[in-house]
């Protein structure tokens, strides 16, 4: 499913117009990437949990040269699916 054929679930489930569905989408999105960009954790009960973990420094090899090289530390964000995603999916 891609964010057009979302939005227009949304909008049947909820029986707005597309165009409002598109709103609220994006304002959803952009609230969740404003709050774990800051490090905040958003829980969503049921369905799953948006949350930040930083990654260590480590060795690698370059696929091409098979040489050493070290891939830096940095963030990155992870899901962790809740009861009802889980169940759903079984």
């Amino acid at each position: 499913m891609n964010k057009g054929q979302l939005v227009e679930q949304m909008a049947t489930g909820a029986g707005i117009s597309k165009a409002a569905a598109e709103r609220a989408l994006n304002a959803f999105m952009d609230a969740i990437t404003d709050a774990v960009a800051s490090g905040d954790k958003v829980s969503l009960i049921g369905f799953g949990t948006f949350y930040v973990t930083e990654r260590k420094e480590r060795t690698g090899r370059n696929p091409q040269t098979g040489e050493k090289m070290v891939i830096p530390a940095k963030k990155v964000v992870k899901f962790r699916p809740g009861s009802r995603l889980s169940e759903a999916v079984k």
